[in-house]
């Protein structure tokens, strides 16, 4: 018979599962950037610059002025960057761009992937029908290569 797992006790398979998930937290600290993913300031990368409570802290970027904010409308992101508590606009900028965080940003998965949404956002109707016909004409090539392959095999 197969002893239980008392409560509150994970199995082994959880177990290795969770040991994974820890590799992937995240913390709030000064010089992490941050994706902004509510308001006014949406889609945009920010820095955390200091933490003033447990639910808002300092953020800044180049292009906004300094402000607070709540750490829900913050989704951190695995880029940091070396840099004092509070620093001088002037010297934030040259570290962002020293660290290259912008291009960080965009080789990322998830910044490829949010170019990709933003793009087909923009698509206007033609675009898409465009899109739709390509996707047709690729699928028909793929199709075509696979039957000449099975038709080779069979031979």
């Amino acid at each position: 018979m197969q002893e239980q797992p008392q409560r509150g006790q994970l199995q082994p398979e959880q177990q290795s599962h969770e040991a994974a998930m820890h590799d992937w937290n995240l913390y709030v600290e000064i010089g992490r950037v941050a994706l902004v993913n509510y308001g006014k300031d949406y889609g945009k990368l920010v820095v955390i610059v200091d933490v003033l409570d447990q639910n808002r802290a300092l953020v800044d970027a180049p292009d906004m002025v300094r402000s607070q904010m709540n750490f829900k409308r913050l989704s951190l992101t695995d880029i940091k960057i070396d840099i004092n508590r509070v620093p001088r606009k002037k010297s934030l900028i040259e570290t962002i761009e020293k660290a290259d965080v912008k291009n960080k940003w965009e080789n990322s998965s998830w910044g490829k992937k949010l170019i990709v949404q933003k793009r087909r956002a923009a698509l206007n109707d033609f675009d898409r029908f465009k899109l739709m016909l390509a996707k047709i004409k690729k699928g028909g090539l793929i199709r075509h290569e696979l039957a000449k392959l099975k038709k080779e095999n069979a031979a």
